[in-house]
């Protein structure tokens, strides 16, 4: 698969399998479960930008201007890579013909940045372990990452049955 091809199903899939994640965080916030901030994403990003990256409170760290706006951009970035890294790992042909095994296993192994890197450098611990419920936050976010890996499915799913559909024409 050229370059070309690479990037688009990267982006096409990432994006998706991210929107999917967004609309299950939005699920659970109506039964009043607190989900991604993602100010708080671009504020820990873009301190990161400015050498500094951890926080014993993101919450509490110096704003950063249009945080909002680089949080989504950050979100969306790295779902787009995190697909990257399933069609590196399963092969550029699983997007023309994908299977929900390798987008799960890529989905459910993403929730290692998170817990290891990520909340850690916000201030929360690895996996949590500074908050007043780590087993529960961390396994919240295990099916945040198993969402987005049905998500990475789905959207290869949707895509291919487009791309296909096209070439058809």
């Amino acid at each position: 698969m050229q370059t070309t091809s690479f990037m688009f199903y990267a982006v096409a899939i990432g994006s998706g399998a991210t929107l999917l994640m967004d609309l299950w965080q939005l699920v659970l916030k109506q039964f009043g479960v607190a989900t991604l901030n993602v100010g708080l994403l671009g504020r820990w990003v873009g301190h990161i930008a400015r050498g500094c990256w951890t926080h014993a409170s993101i919450a509490k760290a110096t704003p950063i201007g249009r945080e909002a706006a680089l949080g989504w951009f950050a979100h969306y970035a790295i779902g787009i890579a995190f697909a990257a890294l399933l069609l590196l790992a399963a092969g550029t042909q699983w997007a023309r013909s994908p299977s929900l095994v390798p987008a799960l296993a890529v989905g459910v192994g993403t929730v290692v940045a998170p817990l290891l890197v990520m909340q850690p450098g916000m201030g929360a611990g690895i996996a949590f372990s500074r908050t007043p419920r780590p087993l529960f936050n961390s396994l919240k976010s295990l099916a945040n990452h198993s969402v987005f890996g049905v998500g990475l499915y789905a959207a290869a799913v949707g895509i291919a049955y487009l791309v296909n559909a096209y070439s058809m024409r």
